[in-house]
């Protein structure tokens, strides 16, 4: 296999770069500074491609590739590819879904807690010397307040188990009420926001759940309420929710995901009430080798033309 071009299209993963360079003919997108160039002096050499979500595959990189065969992305979103393109040209898509389920859910534990606790901040105080000057403010628990989720799939239900150990109740909304679950379902995210007291975004990013969460979401929530975004940024009005924030209409943001990363609005760094995070929800060493593994092993079964291990397209 050594023969197939295959497309990386930016800087990921050094396990996955190293193991794409031994069993493939590796390009790097980055070290092109002119995607025009590449795509003139490279378009039939390049049969698959690799992307994550930063850059995927786009309709002018499908049409500048007339080999591609398959895109292979090291994420479980697929907001940053043509799926609709992929389709109709008859290319292979596939994800890396499941291995990184536990340390996204897990993250989005840990922000609830940052942001309710106010760890960071607690942790500032005590580096500052302030707390020789006296304790640290109340705060806030955890235990027992209503989470609500949107997107009840892998990730959402993962979120829902690990609150429930918290004495949470659970409620979500999501396109259709799910089966086989006693938790409360609410046909809109007004109605799951006026019903919980901390909102979790888990669903995927479509035309559809971009600004899912908007002022009136955050309104209704109220300055008591918590938003947590481990989905995509643009789930979440940045811009609403920075005025929220400021204006005291919303109690405290957890954020791990952001509209243009790696660009944060500025006027969120000053405040308290904020955690955020670098979108590293499935950055474990072992999430990232799982899911370049199954990058890896969607690409061998293509070219071997043996069952995909996680198709989509």
């Amino acid at each position: 296999m050594e023969s197939f071009g295959v497309l990386l299209t930016c800087p990921m993963n050094t396990y996955l770069e190293q193991e794409l360079d031994k069993r493939f003919k590796l390009f790097r997108f980055w070290d092109y500074p002119s995607s025009k160039d590449f795509f003139k002096e490279h378009s039939n050499s390049i049969r698959a491609v690799v992307g994550n979500t930063t850059i995927g595959a786009d309709a002018e990189m499908i049409e500048a590739l007339p080999k591609m065969e398959i895109v292979s992305t090291l994420s479980v979103g697929l907001d940053k590819i043509d799926l609709a393109r992929c389709k109709e040209k008859k290319i292979r898509v596939t994800n890396t879904p499941d291995v990184l389920t536990e340390d996204v859910a897990d993250l989005a534990i840990g922000l609830i807690l940052a942001t309710l606790r106010r760890i960071c901040e607690s942790d500032r105080y005590v580096r500052s010397g302030s707390w020789k000057g006296g304790d640290f403010k109340l705060t806030t628990k955890f235990t027992g307040k209503s989470v609500g989720i949107i997107g009840l799939g892998r990730i959402g239900l993962a979120i829902a188990k690990r609150a429930e150990a918290f004495d949470c109740p659970i409620s979500y909304y999501s396109r259709t009420e799910k089966r086989g679950t006693n938790y409360k379902y609410y046909p809109s995210v007004v109605e799951l926001a006026a019903n919980c007291q901390i909102l979790v975004v888990a669903c995927a990013l479509t035309p559809e759940t971009r600004h899912i969460v908007n002022r009136e979401v955050m309104d209704t929530l109220g300055p008591k309420g918590v938003v947590i975004n481990i989905g995509r940024g643009p789930h979440v009005d940045e811009t609403e929710l920075v005025s929220a924030l400021v204006e005291g209409r919303l109690g405290g943001a957890g954020i791990d995901v952001f509209e243009n990363e790696p660009n944060v609005p500025e006027e969120l760094f000053a405040l308290d009430n904020v955690v955020l995070l670098p979108h590293v929800g499935s950055g474990t060493v072992e999430s990232r080798k799982a899911m370049a593994d199954l990058v890896l092993g969607n690409l061998e079964a293509h070219f071997l033309n043996k069952p995909l291990l996680t198709p989509v397209v």
